[in-house]
């Protein structure tokens, strides 16, 4: 059965603490499987970094106002306890993972075990710096973050060491109630391989790349799978108007939801922080009613 999440409104300055309550209260209400969030910190406004393509290569002005992600998902689980929540995605760069580990397995507990940590490299060189972290070194620090998350998980004593990381042996608690599960947001050979190696989900982004498209790049990342490990499954992320200015409105999720679900996805996110259609609060909750057309 394919579940069906939204973005939180986070991003542009209609957006406030008083909508998130209300959209997050009603979104439950309408049954609304899970709650998610994005992550960026830092608008520079004489940015050097490349922003990516599929999003339109300009970073949009609603990236001036960004909410935290962590501390939305712990207010969700007040606000609608029982909810799923989930990051779509964090920036591995912008953390350390055993401060991290510590968060995840917090909101994790206070979820219910319905978290779903998605991760990438990130683009911004300016948020990077600013995080401490060379952009240079962030797929190799991917590479190295992932199983350091994982070994903050495991029973104490823990510890982990690499090049990068280097955890000492202790006790972290609480735990996870249950393996938190690991989502990749990466599109290049390299993310795909490693979305292979280490991650149990993909999220893909629509409607820039259909789910034609997905489907066969999950294909290829289940063929690089290690032998053993169950498949990749896909997360596939819906705007109802894309960073790059690409619009299908309601209707148009409505159809590609019915569509992931007749292919058995795993489940859909559907995102409206950059639909140009929506002005204030009253938008947000208008629009919210309608995309629960897209519910079984």
């Amino acid at each position: 059965m394919t579940f069906v999440g939204l973005c939180l409104p986070q991003l542009g300055d209609v957006v406030d603490v008083g909508l998130i309550r209300d959209y997050t209260i009603r979104a439950q209400e309408l049954g609304f499987d899970s709650m998610w969030v994005q992550e960026h910190f830092l608008f520079a406004t004489d940015s050097k970094s490349a922003y990516p393509t599929q999003s339109g290569g300009t970073q949009r002005s609603v990236y001036e106002t960004v909410y935290s992600p962590l501390e939305l998902l712990g207010a969700v689980t007040a606000w609608a306890p029982g909810m799923g929540i989930g990051t779509s995605i964090l920036v591995a760069g912008y953390h350390y993972p055993a401060p991290l580990a510590n968060r995840l397995a917090t909101l994790a507990q206070l979820s219910g075990g319905r978290l779903i940590a998605g991760f990438g490299v990130g683009w911004s060189r300016e948020e990077h710096t600013a995080a401490g972290v060379d952009p240079s070194t962030r797929g190799k620090r991917l590479d190295e973050f992932i199983p350091a998350l994982r070994a903050c998980w495991d029973d104490d004593p823990i510890a982990y060491r690499s090049s990068m990381f280097d955890i000492a042996q202790g006790v972290m608690r609480p735990k996870p109630p249950q393996p938190i599960q690991l989502m990749a947001g990466m599109w290049s050979e390299a993310g795909l391989r490693r979305t292979a190696r280490d991650f149990d989900l993909w999220n893909p982004g629509g409607p820039a790349m259909s789910l034609d498209e997905a489907e066969e790049k999950l294909a290829l990342i289940n063929s690089w799978r290690p032998e053993g490990k169950p498949p990749v499954r896909m997360v596939y992320r819906l705007a109802t108007e894309n960073a790059a200015g690409l619009k299908i409105g309601v209707g148009g999720v409505i159809d590609y939801v019915e569509d992931a679900r007749r292919r058995g996805v795993e489940g859909v996110v559907i995102d409206t922080n950059f639909d140009t259609s929506i002005k204030d609060a009253a938008g947000w909750l208008a629009q919210l009613e309608e995309l629960a057309g897209a519910l079984e």
